[in-house]
């Protein structure tokens, strides 16, 4: 393509830990959630081209090593739907650029990676049409609509807002899906802690939806259904965002353990075998903590919350191998900020 005559950047953070997760969705009908935005981010640059004739859209999915074009007044969902959905939503049919996407967290490592790379893909896009004017939220809003309408996906609120916000959110639905967020400011030395304790490891293989999810969302949509055990997902959400406000993170590693027990209460198959034994090691370390993140299920990952004494911390991360080969610890910081868009001077 020719030299590019624009470059917009924007990067958005992932989500771990998210307490309430399931009770952000439309049968839940209202829902609270308090989850972690963490580095490492989904990063988009756009270079924006001067090209005669026809308008083209090169994309470059790094992570996948996958290159094509599209033609932006006539889109087809066939090699990376997410993304051919998030730039049909945008309504940028004149222009011509070129789309990088890449984010360390693997895909399906349930920690909301896809709903970032939407989040920073259309912030990008919002910048390239004109003044970028959306707010954060707006843009989380519109990502959320490319799953649910433009895919047709059963998804839940919270991992678009956490892209958009960053930091440690708790999201209050009053009606699907409209919600609020709250930005929680703790005290330095308690996010210090609270970051150097965390581990996220990915259990080495994807999550994807299964039986069990659809079994579970089969269950909850029934008219008159039971949806008590939706209570104490809430219930779980509330007491870690106070536990976090009030510097106690022995009680937010209390209200992680209740999250993942009502995960399971929702259907014993969303805490799997592997989640089972990365968190026997973790108890064995002295961690206070543990959450399956995301739905839960086969694959994916869980957030540990050791204990105070970080060499315990490292013990654990060591024996993780000998447990399994395929568990790998990925590096996460806590993110001061959500989604960010900026314009670099070619």
């Amino acid at each position: 393509m020719p030299a590019p005559t624009r470059l917009i950047n924007a990067t958005a953070p992932i989500r771990i830990c998210d307490l309430g997760g399931w009770t952000d969705t439309w049968f839940a009908e209202t829902g609270v959630v308090c989850n972690l935005g963490v580095y490492p981010y989904a990063e988009v640059n756009l270079k924006v081209t001067s090209r005669a004739g026809r308008p083209l859209i090169a994309v470059e999915v790094e992570d996948y090593g996958d290159r094509y074009t599209l033609d932006p007044r006539a889109i087809v969902y066939d090699k990376h739907p997410l993304l051919e959905a998030c730039i049909d939503i945008m309504e940028i049919r004149d222009a011509s650029f070129q789309v990088s996407l890449h984010c360390e967290a693997p895909a399906g490592c349930s920690t909301g990676t896809s709903a970032a790379v939407s989040t920073a893909l259309i912030g990008a896009l919002d910048l390239l049409s004109g003044t970028g004017r959306r707010s954060p939220h707006a843009i989380a809003t519109l990502a959320h609509r490319v799953e649910t309408e433009k895919l047709g996906l059963q998804c839940g609120i919270q991992d678009q807002l956490c892209a958009a916000y960053g930091g440690i959110c708790f999201i209050e639905m009053a009606r699907y899906p409209h919600a609020t967020v709250t930005n929680l400011r703790l005290p330095d030395p308690t996010w210090w802690e609270l970051e150097h304790r965390l581990v996220l490891v990915y259990l080495g293989h994807t999550h994807s939806s299964s039986n069990v999810h659809k079994q579970v969302i089969a269950r909850l949509e029934q008219p008159g259904a039971d949806k008590a055990v939706l209570d104490r997902l809430r219930r779980a959400a509330v007491a870690g965002k106070n536990a976090l406000g009030e510097s106690d993170l022995a009680a937010f590693g209390r209200a992680m353990v209740a999250n993942t027990e009502a995960q399971a209460e929702l259907h014993p198959a969303l805490v799997s075998a592997d989640a089972q034994a990365v968190i026997a090691v973790a108890r064995e370390h002295g961690a206070v903590g543990w959450k399956v993140n995301g739905a839960g299920g086969e694959g994916g990952s869980v957030t540990i919350l050791g204990g105070p004494e970080l060499q315990r911390k490292r013990a654990f991360v060591r024996d993780l191998a000998a447990c399994n080969p395929l568990y790998r610890v990925i590096p996460t910081y806590l993110s001061r900020g959500g989604l960010r868009r900026w314009e670099s001077v070619p």
